[in-house]
């Protein structure tokens, strides 16, 4: 059992994760009488829902991301640490960074999620998926790219294969990657090739459930397929994939089978627990559900811990309606400000009931003036619901700047139909030069200065 909280201050609060849940819980002790160490192997925050407009060219990685010390530069009880959690251990109250002994009283965890591939981990290597900026460049990378391989293909079947795009998995992700494909080759990239016409691009959304947007209201669920259908997207639900390899998707309906053959595979289909929930789990003896989350206390601590703490998606759970709170960020942002909460009280001698996650709704944006919109009392569809899609994201964006930058493109991009970030970067976008049997690779900067030699 760890030690009770000691109410005489410095009380030493460590914050492991940068996401929503660290970063929220961070900003809510700004003011509290504790010293807080936010830990995160980034240093930077990243607004992950809107990862996919990184990945379609509407924005660029900085627009959605905010540097950690930035943002807390104010919390004078707070510093920001660069580096990886390599252990913990609740016994000494400390966790190692890079081999250093970094101490606690109370110990925040919320390293998130990654992607699953539900024990394909090889398919990592031909669908990507998105969780990281650096995940999104590349999935930008292999879009783009597409079009510029279909650009130069003479053989129809493998152009084919190139203007082919398929999106594994229904949920908000994968609607909203869809819906921008969509956009991308039906309207914004129409006019910018001579030799392909991108209407001939094919977008597959595939679920292997009865409809996409499971989480939401049947009825959302069923107009935004309609709206996908409108834009020329191919919704196939009850449909699963059974393997992806050597630009292969073979998938399932019933009792058939059936190969799709597409250069970009796009995976939105499932996430699980970073690794940090078997490193707890060793440790404390805290239990993991399927996805490797842990399974929490109702004040969001670890049974038998106190004053371990584990919120965001990390975290399942499950003491409101018997099931889990979802990955999303309202949901890691409440539960930080709650333990941190909680931390201030136990720091008073008070306590607090158990974390009750108020529901502000789910939305998912289809296309340009398309959204659907749950919010409980009400559901929204079609511009409205759009209109209250950007704001909420733009309520969301932590630094004033990011909000100001996002408007400003999103209102552009309206305007114009326009995608300025459509640039395809990373080491395969490196221009080879055969000299006898030894590829060379340039950057653009080399061309220039062999070219001016």
């Amino acid at each position: 059992m760890a030690n009770s909280l000691d109410n005489n201050p410095p009380h030493e609060v460590v914050i492991v994760g940068g996401g929503f849940g660290g970063l929220y819980a961070a900003k809510a002790l700004a003011k509290a009488p504790v010293n807080v160490t936010l830990i995160d192997k980034r240093n930077f925050h990243l607004f992950q829902p809107l990862l996919y407009q990184v990945a379609t060219g509407t924005l660029s990685p900085a627009d959605i991301s905010s540097p950690l010390r930035s943002v807390l530069s104010k919390s004078k009880n707070t510093q920001v640490l660069l580096g990886s959690v390599d252990d913990i251990d609740p016994q000494a109250q400390k966790v190692l960074v890079d081999g250093e002994a970094i101490p606690y009283d109370t110990l925040i965890v919320a390293t998130g999620a990654k992607h699953s591939y539900f024990g394909k981990d090889d398919w990592e290597e031909f669908a990507p998926g998105l969780k990281t900026v650096e995940d999104a460049v590349e999935m930008r990378r292999r879009i783009f790219k597409a079009f510029e391989a279909a650009e130069r293909e003479s053989d129809p079947v493998k152009r084919r294969a190139w203007l082919t795009f398929v999106i594994v998995g229904g949920g908000p992700t994968g609607v909203e990657l869809a819906g921008a494909i969509a956009e991308l080759a039906y309207k914004t990239l129409k006019e910018d090739f001579r030799k392909i016409d991108t209407s001939e691009t094919r977008i597959l959304l595939l679920e292997g459930l009865d409809r996409i947007l499971p989480p939401f209201a049947p009825e959302l669920s069923q107009a935004a397929e309609k709206s996908l259908k409108e834009l020329g997207v191919i919704v196939q639900t009850k449909t699963l994939v059974t393997n992806i390899e050597n630009d292969i998707v073979t998938i399932k309906q019933g009792d058939d089978k059936r190969e799709i053959a597409s250069k970009t595979i796009l995976w939105a289909a499932g996430v699980k627990a970073s690794p940090m929930g078997k490193v707890l789990a060793e440790h404390t003896g805290a239990e993991l559900d399927r996805a490797g989350r842990v399974i929490v206390e109702p004040n969001l601590s670890i049974k038998g811990y106190d004053n371990i703490f584990v919120v965001g998606d990390l975290a399942n759970f499950s003491h409101q309606d018997g099931k889990p709170l979802p990955g999303v960020a309202p949901v890691a942002k409440q539960e930080g400000e709650y333990v941190a909460q909680l931390i201030e009280q136990r720091l008073q001698g008070h306590t607090l009931p158990q974390f009750n996650y108020n529901h502000q709704g789910s939305l998912a944006i289809i296309g340009q003036n398309t959204a659907v919109v749950d919010l409980g009392f009400i559901k929204l569809r079609g511009f409205f619901a759009w209109l209250f899609w950007l704001i909420v994201h733009i309520y969301f964006l932590i630094e004033f700047d990011n909000k100001l930058i996002v408007i400003i493109q999103w209102a552009w991009n309206y305007i114009t139909q326009n995608r300025r970030a459509r640039l395809i970067t990373g080491a395969e976008s490196l221009i080879a030069t055969k000299f006898g049997d030894n590829p060379t690779y340039y950057s653009s900067d080399k061309i220039r200065d062999t070219v001016n030699v």
